[in-house]
């Protein structure tokens, strides 16, 4: 069976109305596949964005602008005094400490700093006195799930990593990431926000309660605008991530445009948390995201802005690789010792979707045969 047979069947048999995907390697695309969609169609790719953001707060790290292990609180005056939650009052109200250690840039980059998700961890969600207006300042100002460097939980921390790209680039992070990152590689359809290319959007969907698609307009990343989103705020197409990703396989550098040194890709593409186990996630709200555990059994690690299993995956993915997904069902690996690299992109709701997840593991174990 081919790639593409075997993601049309998936497809089919799970009810989803398109996907387009890519799969390429150091050299160039080997396979593209379009169905249900256009070959440029575009997507929101949510948290794929983290990985860019990661790659441009690295390029700061190498201009001597940014510290990977100085406090971070020194340029963004919010973390400069994080408090952890203890627990809970009678009246509901929320107990801390202050924090044992400072949040520096190596723990928003690897999510060990204590900063989680309302949508993935209860006791974030319950520390505030009401949920806070997406896209505002008060959104991100929260105390920590656990001191710094403790534990691996998944959140805000890029949206933090973006703040601190403007501080020390003195730009806005949209504006840097054009000039630096997506500009240089000819990622053309990327970008933060939805306006610049509405007309070839893909229409989100969500699970209806008898199971069935329906229509599901949202903007990821959007809401009041105070910030802009680097945990979640772009757009793109296949061809644009691949291109991205193809970089990273080729050592930071792609058709002689060099982002980042190879050096500094070997760093972001190790894990970083030694035997703490990312990939876990629950979920407070399963109508946005499902209980997701990537990689069972195994204690997968995290570089500065992917997760890397350890072993052989079950579907072929080789160990050692990177990767990381958005919450519309969007997903990408690269193996940075073979160089094969793949993008699938879908656009439904819950994340974690059994039916997306089965189209996962199908064309991953398709590319990877």
């Amino acid at each position: 069976m081919t790639i593409a047979s075997a993601l049309a069947a998936a497809l089919a048999e799970t009810g989803i109305p398109g996907a387009v995907a890519m799969v390429g390697n150091r050299e160039g695309v080997t396979e593209t596949i379009a169905i249900g969609h256009a070959e440029d169609a575009v997507f929101q790719i949510a948290s794929m964005t983290k990985a860019v953001v990661s790659v441009a707060a690295m390029q700061l790290v190498e201009a001597g602008k940014l510290s990977l292990d100085a406090p971070i609180g020194d340029l963004l005056p919010d973390l400069a005094a994080p408090l952890v939650i203890t627990g809970f009052g009678d009246d509901g109200a929320v107990q801390t400490r202050a924090a044992l250690r400072p949040i520096t840039l190596r723990h928003l980059l690897t999510h060990t700093s204590g900063l989680g998700y309302d949508f993935v961890h209860a006791d974030m969600a319950r520390a505030r006195a009401e949920p806070p207006v997406p896209g505002t300042m008060a959104s991100l100002r929260t105390p920590l799930l656990f001191d710094p460097g403790d534990a691996w939980a998944y959140g805000i921390s890029t949206d933090w990593v973006g703040l601190a790209v403007e501080a020390a680039s003195g730009e806005r992070l949209d504006a840097w990431i054009a000039a630096h990152v997506t500009g240089p590689l000819g990622m053309v359809d990327s970008g933060f926000g939805l306006a610049a290319c509405k007309e070839r959007l893909v229409a989100n969907m969500a699970r209806g309660t008898d199971g069935a698609l329906v229509p599901f307009p949202i903007n990821i990343g959007g809401g009041a605008g105070e910030f802009v989103s680097g945990g979640g705020g772009m757009v793109g197409t296949a061809g644009d991530y691949m291109r991205f990703v193809r970089m990273l396989v080729n050592g930071g550098s792609l058709d002689g445009v060099t982002i980042l040194q190879p050096a500094t890709v070997a760093e972001m593409t190790r894990n970083q948390i030694g035997p703490l186990r990312a990939g876990q996630m629950a979920t407070t709200m399963p109508a946005l995201s499902a209980e997701v555990d990537w990689f069972p059994g195994m204690t997968p690690g995290w570089g500065l802005g992917f997760l890397i299993n350890p072993e052989t995956g079950p579907n072929g993915r080789a160990a050692g690789s990177c990767g990381w997904a958005g919450i519309c069902n969007t997903y990408y690996w690269f193996d940075p010792a073979s160089g094969q690299c793949a993008v699938l992109l879908m656009q439904l709701l819950p994340f974690g979707d059994p039916g997306a997840l089965a189209v996962l593991a199908a064309f991953e174990r398709a590319v990877t045969r």
